[in-house]
């Protein structure tokens, strides 16, 4: 054999002295991920050995020399350091947050599914945005007091680490990881096993322990199928992170979303709201009606119409292809013992999942499921809001495109995360604590304007001073770990420049993140590195999907550009991206990049982690820098029209993006009268930060979760989850309005306007229904109200109420008054849409009756 067998397993841990106990609890909460002075803390323990287990701090108590342990147990200067280290958590772990403050009542629980989380580096078990902003939304919702747990999947060999070979192509290694040496606690039972939960497979049963990592004061739990109980096959199915082939990614999202629920329930945790973070996770929707089920004795549409009011959905896909599809022979397989279960058939299941629900060739989509599954769902930008109505219109036939029940929430990132050392003791002196605990007031970042202008520079410069340096011994280890010479890459202490304009670029590789747009005139962009008075230089990191050849072949033409075409001295790729790279990138450079093709980038966070650096934005008009810019806080590559041709587009945007570097960006930051400060550029680094620093947060955004998605999701649920009787109501209720809805007729509308209105004019609109038996509360009466554009169609449009005035048998009449403010050819149609006060009309039963034109 290669290998024996373990017949009994157990756990050792380092033996720490008595008064360094508690260094344990600060390593396994990862809030020293945010909290500089434990990571500090941490760091001076051991330097070099902090560096080498990569920020683990339970790694890098484990691998103490016993004689550093005996030193440090008798210095006082570390321990009192320790101490108020201590003491700052529990602190932060037991006073009253924002939720706390302004709802002390609430019984909220939400319950946050992600197949990714990005926490720290010594947590691999993410893989880009996704993953990042789900840590981040576990941070911020800890320091608002958010009562939330997190729900996700833990892999054995996280998401691949990758190295480049002598040509440039992406290879990838997908080390194994030992989970007892990660800030991790296995979950265990009162006889001190492995507390356990079991999902159904078509001809077996797959076991799965459950994990916690401590997120401040947000519990994260992960599943991991690799235990004996299951065959070895199955051990793997949380081996890595979006690997292997379809059948591979339905089993991990059964478990995420069958067996989180199922973790939750045993864990004695029940959520009054679930929040899919992407499709991955529907599944839960699934399960938490069998749950609900088991429990109230109801079927499957009962148990539907109360669960549904409790879930959100966010989706972060601009394109249909975009989304996790299944065939039905494979769903079948796998799903059909589940779905006999809700005692539904199978074709009634099939249909929550496609976009036409009779059509026996549409693929099941996981979007769709949780949309159909979810009273809130939204896209993470302004823009990719308008993006996911367009696409989703479909569903929602009868209502206007901009009525289609889909928000724009723009995401935000966690301050305190990537915030540097340097401007996170400037924003202490200067805007004082509220920085910290409350990062979305506009008027703490407005105090920026109160730093002198060499203050500000002199972190910014020190910074730059800080990345170069990194990435220098950053390319000299990875020279040395191929066993490179010294000089491998072309004396790497001559690379780069510390008191250059440095842009970073840095992003997953997929195609139409245009990553080497900037290549488009070579010869161009080596003028503009090489200026003899502006010069620039990029840094550039990012990971191609492992089966996107497309994607390896943009990095593979960067690095060649780099390597063999003159660009080296000024452009270098850090291999290997992740959230440590992350970290020194957005807190050293001077501008961030981002150039993709309009309207595909969802959101895309990584630039909004640079404004609390003092960085500035250079992007396409997409995401977030579509409602973030404006001029003076960055730069806008193009506009918002485009041209149809990609080609053209490529053309255009390349061009706009030279023009930018060499006529405003270089000249801005060179430009320095006094010959120290360029003021203009500093200028800048205030307006962005005081701007767009509260607005893209973590903390914004999370609480617009609460305010908008959960509190009212919660408000629902809580309102039919012990009245059966109302839910059932509300069954009745949506038969007996589709079955009437094809009677009901507008009979006349009419109004008091002359041909010609003033300005402000209250216009009476009235209205006749014949609602054929439905009652006036059924429904809502409304006159749409907007310009009157070309083929006669209303743009702009507002829907006003207007009120039931009486009536006499089916017929019922309504009024109403609106005023017009502002000139222009105006109209209005009446419509009718139905009511229930335990149905979210718009996304279960979206009916529209518009009056004939």
């Amino acid at each position: 054999m290669k290998h024996p067998k373990c017949a009994h397993s157990f756990e050792i841990v380092a033996d720490l002295p008595e008064s360094l106990q508690g260094l344990r609890r600060l390593a396994t909460n990862f809030r020293w991920t945010w909290r500089h002075a434990t990571r500090d803390l941490f760091r001076e323990i051991d330097r070099n050995l902090w560096e080498e287990v990569e920020h683990n701090p339970i790694q890098l108590l484990a691998r103490l020399p016993k004689e550093r342990l005996t030193r440090l147990a008798k210095d006082h200067r570390f321990l009192a350091e320790f101490k108020e280290c201590e003491t700052e958590l529990e602190q932060y772990l037991t006073e009253d947050r924002w939720f706390q403050q302004a709802h002390p009542a609430s019984e909220l629980t939400v319950a946050y599914f992600c197949a990714e989380f990005g926490i720290s580096e010594c947590l691999p078990i993410y893989s880009g945005g996704l993953g990042v902003l789900a840590g981040d939304h576990l941070k911020a919702a800890s320091d608002l007091g958010l009562p939330l747990v997190g729900v996700g999947l833990l892999y054995a060999r996280g998401y691949f680490r990758q190295f480049l070979t002598p040509d440039g192509w992406q290879q990838e290694h997908y080390p194994s990881y030992d989970f007892y040496q990660m800030p991790l606690t296995l979950e265990r039972g009162e006889d001190r096993q492995p507390l356990t939960i079991q999902v159904e497979f078509p001809d077996r049963i797959v076991t799965c322990q459950i994990w916690r990592a401590e997120v401040g004061r947000v519990k994260l739990y992960l599943l991991d199928s690799n235990v004996l109980e299951n065959a070895p096959s199955d051990q793997g199915i949380t081996d890595t992170l979006y690997g292997g082939d379809e059948e591979m990614r339905l089993r991990q999202e059964m478990i995420l979303g069958i067996g989180g629920m199922r973790a939750l329930q045993k864990l004695g945790i029940r959520p009054s709201v679930c929040h899919m973070n992407e499709g991955h996770a529907a599944f839960l929707s699934i399960e938490r009606i069998r749950q609900y089920m088991a429990e109230k004795g109801c079927d499957f549409r009962i148990a539907r119409q109360v669960n549904v009011n409790g879930n959100v959905f966010t989706t972060h896909t601009p394109v249909p292809a975009g989304f996790d599809l299944f065939g039905a022979d494979l769903l079948k397989h796998y799903l059909a013992r589940s779905v006999e279960g809700l005692k539904i058939h199978w074709e009634d299941f099939i249909k929550m999942g496609k976009f036409e629900p009779n059509n026996p060739t549409e693929n099941f989509n996981m979007a769709v499921l949780a949309m159909e599954n979810a009273n809130f769902v939204n896209g993470v930008s302004a823009l990719h809001g308008e993006v996911s109505r367009s696409m989703f219109h479909t569903r929602w036939p009868q209502l206007t495109e901009d009525e289609v029940p889909i928000e724009g929430l723009v995401n935000g990132i966690h301050t305190g995360t990537w915030t540097c050392a340097r401007m996170t003791n400037l924003f202490d002196d200067y805007l004082g604590p509220e920085w910290r605990t409350d990062p979305s007031n506009p008027e703490v970042w407005a105090r920026i304007w109160e730093v002198p202008d060499a203050d500000l520079w002199s972190i910014r410069e020190n910074q730059r001073g800080d990345f170069v340096r990194f990435a220098r011994k950053y390319l000299q280890e990875v020279a040395q770990r191929r066993g490179y010479g010294k000089g491998a890459h072309g004396h790497v202490e001559t690379i780069l420049d510390p008191r250059i304009l440095t842009i970073g670029f840095a992003r997953r590789f997929a195609t139409y993140k245009r990553a080497t747009l900037m290549l488009s005139d070579r010869e161009r962009l080596k003028s503009i590195l090489f200026h003899p008075e502006r010069p620039v230089q990029i840094v550039i990191a990012g990971k191609s999907h492992p089966r996107d050849d497309g994607g390896k072949k943009l990095i593979q033409d960067l690095v060649n550009f780099i390597n063999n075409e003159g660009g080296r001295a000024r452009m270098v790729f850090l291999e290997d991206y992740d959230m440590h790279v992350a970290r020194n990138l957005v807190q050293g450079v001077d501008v961030w990049l981002n150039n993709p093709r309009r309207p595909l980038e969802a959101s895309g966070t990584s630039g909004m982690k640079v404004v609390p650096n003092g960085g500035l934005n250079c992007s396409i008009l997409d995401g977030w820098w579509d409602e973030g810019y404006e001029p003076g806080v960055g730069w806008a590559i193009g506009d918002r029209l485009g041209v149809p041709d990609q080609g053209q587009q490529d053309w255009l945007d390349g061009k706009t993006l030279y023009h930018l570097i060499e006529n405003e960006i270089a000249p801005t930051f060179y430009h320095r009268v006094d010959g120290s400060v360029p003021n203009g550029w500093v200028e800048m680094m205030k307006r962005s930060i005081a701007k767009l620093a509260p607005q893209f947060s973590t903390a914004r955004m999370v609480r617009d979760y609460a305010e908008h998605a959960y509190l009212p999701s919660h408000a629902a649920y809580k309102g039919l989850e012990n009245d059966l009787s109302a839910a059932g109501e509300a069954l009745i209720w949506r038969d007996r309005i589709q079955n009437a809805w094809s009677k009901i007729s507008i009979v006349s509308a009419g109004d008091n306007a002359e041909a010609s209105n003033p300005v402000g004019k209250q216009l009476e609109i009235t209205a006749t229904v014949d609602l054929d038996g439905l009652a006036p509360d059924e429904v809502r009466v409304q006159a749409a109200v907007g310009k009157v554009g070309s083929n006669r169609d209303l743009v702009d449009v507002h829907y006003h109420d207007l009120d039931h005035s009486g009536g006499e048998g089916s017929l019922h009449h309504y009024r109403g008054s609106v005023a017009f403010a502002s000139p222009g050819n105006l109209g209005y149609t009446v419509r009718v849409i139905p009511r229930h006060r335990h149905v979210n009309v718009a996304h279960e039963i979206p009916l529209v009756r518009w009056e004939s034109s």
